[in-house]
């Protein structure tokens, strides 16, 4: 047992919940290990070890954040919520969401968007006013890579990607504002020969010439 793990022990925090994809607890999860998990995920909130994200959803609060106030950023929490929800490998941040984690929209937005297999009704956040938004889609065709955040690498979608889905729905995500200036900014990384695959792959060759002809490409 690491000394991380003692120290959780000897303040109530079990290191299970520590060790879960994108340290994400759900009631479920607790239930495994408590016999009374609703009173004992409210305990440890209380001190400060679990930070209550969502109706349902916890975060093992860092060793070294504790006391602090800390709260993740919005993208990390939506992909936390999705991953605990549908698994690590079936959940791809998009849109607007991959923007920012991408470094394309400097400012926080109120929603978050994540790809996911089935589906799953918005999640309002419990922790700031911010919704997670929900998008059916086959996850393994999307085009992506992983990306670090504060609570664990997750997938993402890469800069071909995240333009495509952009030009189609810059609506998705409530910062329509937000979307043209991100889509230049991503353009720029692009592997065009990446983009032309994408979009003959995803029936997305109207939406790759439309974007093209707004960038006075041919």
């Amino acid at each position: 047992m690491t000394t991380s793990d003692v120290r959780r022990r000897q303040t109530g925090l079990p290191p299970e919940f520590a060790r879960l994809p994108m340290r994400v607890v759900r009631a479920a999860t607790a239930a495994d290990v408590y016999a009374h998990p609703r009173a004992e995920l409210a305990r440890l909130t209380d001190l400060g070890l679990l930070h209550r994200v969502a109706t349902g959803f916890y975060l093992a609060v860092p060793d070294n954040k504790v006391g602090g106030g800390w709260m993740p950023g919005l993208e990390a929490a939506a992909a936390g919520i999705a991953v605990a929800a549908y698994g690590r490998d079936e959940v791809v941040v998009m849109g607007v969401s991959a923007a920012r984690l991408h470094g394309a929209i400097p400012r926080a937005l109120a929603t978050a968007v994540v790809a996911v297999p089935t589906r799953h009704d918005p999640i309002q956040l419990a922790d700031r006013q911010a919704v997670v938004r929900f998008v059916v889609r086959d996850t393994a065709r999307l085009d992506a890579e992983r990306i670090d955040t504060e609570l664990g690498a997750v997938l993402v979608t890469t800069p071909e990607q995240t333009v495509l889905d952009l030009e189609k729905r810059p609506g998705l995500g409530d910062a329509e504002g937000e979307v043209w200036p991100a889509v230049e900014q991503l353009y720029r990384k692009c592997d065009r020969g990446v983009l032309a695959d994408i979009a003959g792959a995803q029936t997305m060759r109207t939406t790759l010439l439309r974007l093209q002809a707004r960038l006075g490409e041919k």
